[in-house]
């Protein structure tokens, strides 16, 4: 399988080729500083075998009789020979077809190719272009994403053995998906058990991946399965409920089309390598048949059934607290006490997750837990961890630190790296102790009917100031589809928009079907890190309404860049988790927590007043002088955020209103360390 495998970089290597920061450390304990050169040198040097050695499709059995099929890549000499030798095992749980995996790594591989391909494309400065959101894409390669999303052979040459499953019912596995269900989950930990096991193992288990293969980290390690002694998850989360089906009690109808089609779609390509020995997977077939199109169904019927009556089966267990399904999908990440290393983004998918991730995993001391986070999107993270000066190292290189230090106890230091290691928008690396950073302070901004002046093609543009109104003001906006140009969309869609800097890196088009309030220039640099809230007064004229927030920073010349975002359903306003939500020390909410059952929706009548607490996702900016705040209120967030079908059928989708009133004012709640404008 060596020659099949050198055969296969070849063929991808030609396919593949066809197609200044400062960091500002804050971390008392941080000895190690952003990028200690020593793990760069340590994955980049020689290594302690000349080879990788791949199975595969390897049948694992369940214990209910399906079967998995893995790949699995073992150190070799330079003939291509796996080594007898026991190593540490990486297994990562993948959706996406394995297949994919060993190509990615085949292509990212190439001896003397890939690596210069990689700093060519890495190297092309757009600065100042139209399409400069595209070097986003260029440099995620040397980035090192693909060292979490498939295999790295530095990795296994270093002396671990990684082995890359599909999940039940995806790729070239038997059975039906159960999407992060509790028969899958149960697979993962039969998985660990049999890897465990193997002959080439030494007992001492780790986990990688990336999205999917890392929310599936979490979940395993919070079983504590025997032999596990680190996982690395790249862009996980713990509420898949409230982190991408329903991002603020909105339906991520645009990420989750995408997804479905991508995970149905690679699941109906055979397994490859079998053919090729001749051998097939009639069981295989015979489940594709009877399950073309997993979880479509239930995403049709959230998007368009008018009652909760109408719904059945998962599509109900999902909006509804108390199901067997829904507490499946919630991952308690209190009980992880395996060396948990997170890397995620500001402009991913699951950053409500990410941001929270020291706090999350509290029972784990500082030393065993660590959070980094790229200024990318989903599959652009990480393309600023180039190892440059006062840039983190690439993530193969800390992953490769974190398997030597707490599955090999190799005493390399990144236990004393900073437990946060954060890309300020707009700003530089900072390193801290905590996540949101000590000295900022909560502040109320006011939305006021004052015109700002630098928001004339929205709906209405009013200001952001620390007094409240002066007047009264009654604002009207209606759903319209001007975000699917949006800094949110390039969220919601993977990052894919990144070269339309128009889209991408300006929300003004997205704009003109918003109100916007926007403050007045800061006067000096100023961070905002942690979760912004929208406390807002309202009034609706059918039995429900939604709502969206942008929060963005907008340059001196006119540009407004998304920084986070929430949405928020009028209907689950009384579900306010007391326990989970945040407050400022003056009462104000700063990261309200909805329980999102659809079932205990409390309906308005039609012109009845509330207020509502619009959070939004942590975030980590810089505001720089000259620099403004704006937030954006709009009626929809499409494709990122929409009203799921009872609450569109409810809310009849009609204009609403947003109500200024000096009496019972509108504000923004802002964490900075100091005060804006």
């Amino acid at each position: 399988m060596g020659k099949f495998f050198t055969r296969l970089v070849s063929m991808v290597a030609v396919s593949t080729i066809a197609v200044g920061l400062v960091a500002v450390p804050q971390a008392s304990a941080a000895t190690t500083g952003i990028n200690p050169p020593e793990w760069t040198q340590t994955y980049n040097g020689p290594q302690r075998y000349a080879g990788v050695h791949v199975t595969p499709s390897v049948p694992i059995r369940m214990s209910d009789g399906t079967v998995l099929r893995a790949d699995v890549y073992r150190p070799a000499d330079r003939s291509g020979r796996a080594s007898t030798d026991r190593n540490p095992v990486i297994v990562n749980m993948t959706p996406y077809n394995k297949l994919i995996s060993m190509i990615a790594a085949a292509a990212t591989n190439v001896p003397g190719l890939s690596q210069p391909v990689i700093d060519f494309f890495a190297g092309i400065n757009l600065s100042g272009t139209p399409i400069s959101g595209t070097e986003q894409l260029l440099k995620v390669a040397k980035g090192g994403l693909m060292s979490s999303f498939a295999v790295d052979p530095k990795l296994v040459r270093s002396g671990y053995t990684q082995i890359v499953v599909d999940v039940r019912g995806t790729g070239t596995s038997q059975g039906k998906w159960d999407v992060f269900g509790n028969r899958e989950q149960k697979d993962t930990l039969e998985v660990l058990d049999w890897a465990r096991k193997r002959s080439y193992s030494n007992g001492e288990l780790g986990m990688s991946g990336y999205s999917y293969s890392a929310i599936n980290q979490l979940q395993a390690a919070a079983k504590r399965p025997l032999g596990l002694k680190a996982i690395f998850p790249a862009a996980p989360m713990t509420d898949i409920v409230a982190d991408v089906v329903a991002p603020g009690s909105g339906y991520g109808a645009g990420f989750l089309a995408l997804w479905l089609f991508a995970v149905n779609g690679a699941k109906m390509v055979p397994d490859l390598p079998s053919l090729l020995r001749g051998q097939f997977d009639v069981k295989w077939l015979q489940d594709r048949i009877n399950n073309p199109a997993v979880f479509v169904p239930e995403f049709l019927q959230g998007l368009g059934a008018r009652s909760t009556d109408e719904l059945t089966g998962r599509t109900r267990e999902l909006v509804s607290l108390k199901s067997a399904y829904r507490q499946a999908l919630t991952t308690d990440a209190a009980k992880i006490q395996v060396p948990t290393f997170v890397v995620g983004g500001w402009q991913d998918l699951f950053t409500n997750m990410e941001w929270r991730t020291l706090d999350q995993l509290s029972g784990l001391p500082n030393s065993k837990k660590k959070l980094l986070m790229s200024a990318g999107q989903h599959m652009t993270n990480g393309w600023d961890t180039l190892g440059r000066p006062g840039q983190p190292p690439a993530w193969g290189v800390l992953q490769r630190a974190w398997f030597d230090k707490w599955i090999k106890g190799v005493d390399n230091g990144i236990d004393r790296y900073a437990p946060a290691t954060s890309h300020q928008q707009g700003g530089t690396w900072v390193q801290s102790e905590s996540f949101p950073r000590p000295g900022q302070v909560h502040r109320r901004m006011y939305l006021t009917p004052r015109r700002s002046g630098t928001s004339p093609t929205s709906v209405a543009d009013g200001s952001l100031s620390a007094t409240g109104p002066k007047r009264k003001a009654k604002w009207t906006v209606a759903p319209g589809v001007t975000t699917l140009c949006s800094g949110d969309t390039n969220r919601d869609q993977i990052g894919f928009l990144s070269p339309f800097d128009m889209c991408s890196k300006d929300n003004r088009i997205a704009e003109r079907g918003a109100l916007t309030f926007t403050s007045a220039p800061a006067r000096k640099a100023t961070s905002i890190n942690g979760p912004i809230n929208l406390h807002v007064r309202t009034q609706v004229d059918a039995k429900d309404g939604f709502y969206a927030a942008v929060v963005s920073d907008v340059a001196p010349d006119g540009t407004s860049r998304v920084i986070t975002t929430g949405s928020m359903t009028v209907s689950i306003r009384n579900q306010l988790d007391k326990t989970l939500t945040g407050y400022a020390p003056n009462g104000d909410v700063v990261d309200p927590h909805y329980s999102l059952d659809a079932f205990k929706r409390s309906l308005v009548k039609p012109g009845a007043k509330q207020y509502l607490d619009i959070g939004t996702l942590g975030t980590d900016a810089l505001l720089k002088p000259g620099h403004r705040l704006r937030v954006s209120v709009y009626a929809f967030n499409a494709p990122r955020a929409v009203s799921f079908g009872p609450i569109s059928h409810d809310s009849q989708l009609k204009p609403e209103h947003v109500l200024l009133d000096p009496s019972e004012p509108s504000w923004l709640q802002v964490p900075s360390d100091r005060p804006i404008g």
